[in-house]
């Protein structure tokens, strides 16, 4: 199967999809983007726009992952909002909702945090995170339980081993305690290409039993 995962940061969602399908990943950071060519050597890494390349290239794909930036929709944003200058949501992510909804022919996952407003296209909310896709999600996509938010070494420590990468690799602009907390639970990310893929398959057998 043909997959492209936008915004691929470090590959938190694609750990366990394992090395059977072909995978495009578009990362804008060029240093996130080594490191997931060294995570992930059979994948074709692309340092590019994720927004832009969805919309030149979506018609390539079987299944399409994007995970839009998601600082400005998060409830922190707003508990700083006395403490920081502001920015309007950034609206790419519904942009690609939209988009993915309205043109797109194979399954989609489009991934984001809980906002500080009722969501303004309705989605599965899952644990920690927000999902809006074409097929319906499990209601559990991991068991395993996310280290909790201290800001402090030791949830470094806790996330590196929850992630199973050691985020200190990093030696680019972004924050690394950012990084590590906005990276989907890999078992997560399995549960839901699981499911797509099921569904996929399902259609193409029903398809050919039709001639």
């Amino acid at each position: 199967m043909k997959i492209l995962n936008l915004y691929a940061c470090l590959g938190g969602n694609r750990y366990k999809w394992g090395d059977e399908h072909e995978i495009t990943a578009v990362e804008l950071d060029e240093e996130l983007a080594k490191l997931y060519q060294e995570r992930f050597p059979n994948d074709t890494v692309i340092v590019a726009d994720a927004h832009q390349y969805l919309l030149d290239h979506y018609k390539e794909f079987d299944f399409i992952w994007t995970s839009p930036p998601c600082p400005t929709h998060s409830s922190f944003q707003k508990s700083m909002k006395t403490k920081r200058k502001m920015n309007y949501p950034d609206m790419k992510l519904y942009q690609e909702i939209l988009f993915l909804k309205h043109f797109y022919n194979g399954k989609y996952c489009v991934e984001n945090v809980i906002p500080f407003y009722e969501p303004l296209i309705p989605a599965h909310k899952r644990g920690r995170n927000l999902y809006w896709t074409n097929f319906n999600l499990p209601n559990i996509l991991s068991k395993r339980k996310h280290p909790s938010m201290c800001n402090n070494k030791s949830e470094v420590d806790k996330l590196i081993e929850f992630h199973e990468f050691d985020f200190r690799k990093y030696k680019g602009s972004y924050h690394k305690m950012s990084l590590a907390r906005n990276l989907v639970d890999y078992e997560a990310g399995k549960t839901i290409l699981d499911t797509a893929m099921g569904i996929i398959q399902k259609q193409d057998i029903n398809q050919t039993e039709l001639f």
